[in-house]
């Protein structure tokens, strides 16, 4: 079972981003995480995973690999990040949802219709994070930022319950939550949409200002314990 243990150091952060699908040789949430990952940081230790797209709990699944960065990293936030190229804010997720559900297959060529996340479990769950909070500094950048309801069915929102239903089972970290991310310029060339491209510089400024601000209230939190 996962315990705290990063009190008295730095805060650690995990952001994981996606392998490319759909047929684009990029995807700007593997992007952004990378390069999030390579930054100084003051007072926090941030790191980057990748995850495949490909879903259930076998070996090579997003959730799979997943579990082995919270493992390695045993973060005090985890920020999960993926991309809608349909949209053209980023997009900071109140819920996942307790559904597989996706008629495009995944990178393993495998499609899933009405299944459940984790068995048994709740149907919905709300992310573990302060959303006005963190939108509002995403907002401060001068980034455009969103909240969206759920994020939909597709291996995204399965890796979101995912990590939602374990941290209500453990008891840590103390946020948890995923980012949907505009698609790229170079992406919009070759497939436009009505929403509008975002390059990864900005996505990126955008996403390191929520990193930012929950690992400033872990620093927070942990002044208070202290003083009580």
């Amino acid at each position: 079972m996962e315990n705290e243990t990063t009190h008295g150091g730095p805060v650690r952060v995990l952001v994981t981003g996606f392998e490319p699908f759909g047929g684009s040789p990029v995807n700007p949430s593997m992007l952004v995480a990378g390069s999030l990952a390579e930054r100084r940081w003051s007072g926090a230790a941030v790191r980057a995973a990748l995850l495949p797209v490909v879903g259930g709990t076998g070996r090579g699944s997003a959730r799979r690999r997943l579990d082995d960065a919270i493992a390695a990293h045993r973060p005090d936030v985890r920020l999960m990040l993926g991309e809608a190229h349909v949209r053209g804010a980023v997009s900071v997720e109140r819920v996942a949802v307790n559904v597989r559900d996706y008629r495009s297959a995944d990178n393993a060529g495998v499609t899933v219709r009405a299944a459940p996340v984790v068995a048994g479990a709740a149907d919905r769950l709300p992310a573990a994070l302060p959303v006005d909070d963190v939108l509002a500094a995403a907002r401060a950048t001068g980034v455009p930022a969103e909240c969206s309801a759920d994020a939909g069915t597709f291996l995204r929102n399965e890796v979101m319950f995912h990590a939602l239903e374990r941290r209500v089972r453990v008891g840590v970290p103390a946020f948890a939550g995923f980012i949907h991310l505009p698609q790229l310029p170079e992406q919009f060339a070759l497939r436009p949409v009505d929403a509008p491209p975002m390059p990864a510089e900005d996505a990126e400024r955008a996403v390191a200002a929520i990193a930012g601000r929950l690992a400033g209230l872990c620093v927070r939190a942990r002044g208070a314990q202290k003083g009580a």
